[in-house]
């Protein structure tokens, strides 16, 4: 499981993106880069990791579910994710 202040950092960049899209979009249009350069460096979009929701790992990670490969497998052997079985032929 990731350290619980690598989850918190990555969740405080989620809200940065959030709250500079809208100013981050008219700068990039307009062309200004000066002032694009001075906002946040945290609330571009490229600065936030995919992680798991349940244990945090930043790799290897389905976008889909939101979850890493290890809880995946766990969970889809449990028959917890709708839709999903093990391939067998």
């Amino acid at each position: 499981m990731a350290r619980k202040s690598i989850i918190a950092r990555n969740e405080k960049r989620k809200q940065l993106v959030e709250k500079f899209a809208a100013k981050r979009e008219e700068l990039k249009a307009a062309g200004d880069y000066a002032a694009l350069q001075k906002l946040p460096r945290d609330s571009s979009a490229t600065r936030v990791r995919n992680r798991c929701v349940l244990t945090g790992r930043g790799r290897g990670n389905y976008e889909k579910f939101g979850l890493c490969r290890h809880m995946f497998r766990k969970l889809a052997l449990e028959g917890k994710l709708p839709g999903v079985r093990k391939a067998s032929w």
